[in-house]
């Protein structure tokens, strides 16, 4: 079962629950999906068009026009030229439980594996991979962020990325008990010299 993040409303953290703007009804009624294929962009057009909502690609943003989900609700649009366009409909949507033990490439080779995902609460975007370097080192925790990867090698289980194995293996550590921060951002992309986003 999909439930898409336009449907979730503000998570309750203490009692790990996720309310939605669904009905049971509607839940039960959505598309059948089979759970062991990824989601293809043709299935969540079906999706969408069926709850009556706005689909989110097609803008400048991960929302398309919005800056998160919540602006999709209730704006039901006919199909756009991106809609029919056959790249976008051979796109598909893969799980985190499939992602997290992929292999992480740099530039000089491999230096890790996927372990997690931080996701951004509001935005409902992947913020950070959670890589795991015990492969190559001592088990550190570093975080890398989905822009500065390269491609995604499905059948070889691997995520390329735009880095090297020593600016890896010396980026500041995540710390799954602390919170991630502005301050720990900023020093993470400091360190790698990239642009922030924020």
């Amino acid at each position: 079962m999909l439930i898409s993040p336009v449907s979730l409303l503000k998570p309750d953290w203490a009692s790990r629950k996720f309310p939605v703007d669904m009905t049971r009804e509607m839940i039960e009624e959505s598309p059948p999906l089979d759970s062991d294929a990824p989601v293809s962009r043709e299935y969540e057009m079906k999706w969408f068009e069926h709850h009556g909502w706005a689909v989110y690609w097609g803008g400048a943003g991960v929302w398309g026009a919005g800056a998160n989900p919540a602006t999709l609700v209730g704006r039901s649009e006919k199909k756009t030229a991106v809609q029919e366009d056959p790249g976008v409909k051979n796109k598909h949507l893969r799980s985190v439980d499939e992602v997290t033990g992929y292999h992480i490439e740099a530039e000089d080779g491999e230096i890790g594996h996927v372990e997690d995902f931080i996701i951004d609460d509001v935005s409902w975007t992947i913020r950070y991979m959670v890589v795991d370097t015990k492969n190559w080192l001592p088990g550190r925790k570093v975080l890398v962020s989905p822009r500065w990867i390269e491609s995604v090698k499905w059948h070889e289980r691997k995520v390329s990325v735009d880095l090297t194995r020593k600016a890896v293996e010396n980026s500041p550590e995540y710390d799954f008990a602390a919170p991630v921060n502005r301050e720990y951002e900023e020093r993470l992309y400091d360190y790698y010299g990239f642009p922030k986003d924020w």
